[in-house]
């Protein structure tokens, strides 16, 4: 039998009612005994590095999942991270960039209801988890939902009641978990050899623009971070109120050496600062990192990793444009 280490840090699926309300509570080895099932799949070992609603879920807890699958890379087939969904496609990206080129599989999953409850989602979503960490042909790090399996640098979490909670932006389902068994849609060649990162610089703000927003805000930027991500209108769009504020301040943050990065609020397809004039004017600003497809999530995770890796904005742009897992299409 496959060894598969189970790490769990919280979430609802290992929560109880009080009097405050749902909260993480339970161990490890309950999760396990609520699915027997799963021992007759594979040799579990069990690690709980801490228990937490996933809102509270910080790079520093990324860096202590990644320690932990390094330190136990060797000794296990696979890897089971159990998570709350709040923050769960946060945490999938910034795995997908500190653990790169994985041929294990790390699979992150939770639920929508505690596993504690009789009508829960939670007991089918950890047995599909394990079986795809089972399965010879699962590799990389993935989110495993309500019977999907997806990149986890294409996840993000589209509903807040609903079983079907995580979609896999632009970017099709790898495969599905059907009654035990893994079918796929996708099957990238396996890796041979996994990379593992140990820095991340969480100095990344994000500012959504809306309307009748006041520039100023990005001077604040300007003091406190290193990278700025706009989450800009449409393919891309910045307004252009009177004096050209947002312009003339995204150009100071170049200057100053802050990383600025565009995104859009909108949740498909991404951004294309060529088409329209207003994005054509943010690419005049200067260096510009364009996320084109990628999530939000992923897009907060890579500016993390890149600027974890170096303080020359030539090599952090660099880094942020190299494809990594399918984060950038087209």
């Amino acid at each position: 039998m496959k060894r598969i280490l189970m790490v769990a840090t919280g979430g609802t699926i290992a929560s109880v009612n009080s009097e405050a309300g749902l909260a993480p509570a339970l161990s490890s080895e309950e999760l396990l005994q609520s699915v027997p099932e799963i021992a007759g799949l594979c040799e579990v070992t069990r690690l709980q590095p801490f228990n937490i609603d996933s809102t509270n879920m910080r790079p520093e807890h990324w860096l202590q999942i990644e320690k932990l699958i390094e330190e136990n890379y060797d000794l296990y087939d696979g890897f089971v991270i159990t998570h709350g969904t709040d923050t769960m496609a946060y945490t999938a990206a910034a795995l997908s960039y500190l653990i790169q080129n994985s041929p294990k599989p790390i699979a992150l999953t939770g639920s929508q209801k505690p596993v504690a409850l009789r009508d829960t989602d939670a007991r089918r979503n950890l047995f599909d988890a394990f079986c795809y960490c089972v399965d010879d042909q699962a590799h990389g790090v993935r989110v495993v939902f309500d019977g999907n399996v997806i990149l986890g640098t294409r996840a993000k979490k589209t509903r807040t009641r609903s079983y079907n909670a995580f979609s896999s932006v632009d970017f099709p389902e790898i495969a599905v978990v059907r009654d035990g068994r893994v079918i796929y849609y996708i099957e990238d060649e396996k890796p041979k050899q996994p990379e593992f990162f140990h820095a991340l610089d969480d100095g990344v703000f994000v500012l959504k623009m809306i309307p009748g927003l006041r520039a100023e805000i990005l001077g604040y930027a300007a003091e406190h971070y290193r990278a700025v991500i706009l989450e800009t209108f449409g393919t891309g769009g910045m307004p252009s109120y009177e004096h050209d504020e947002f312009f003339s301040r995204i150009s100071e943050l170049l200057r100053r050496g802050v990383t600025v990065a565009v995104t859009t609020q909108v949740e498909r397809e991404g951004v294309a600062l060529g088409k329209y004039e207003v994005g054509r004017r943010l690419l005049k600003c200067g260096d510009i990192l364009e996320a084109r497809g990628m999530t939000l999530e992923a897009t907060v995770s890579k500016l993390m990793w890149a600027l974890g890796r170096s303080r020359d904005q030539k090599e952090i742009g660099s880094l942020f444009r190299t494809v990594i897992e399918h984060d950038i299409l087209g």
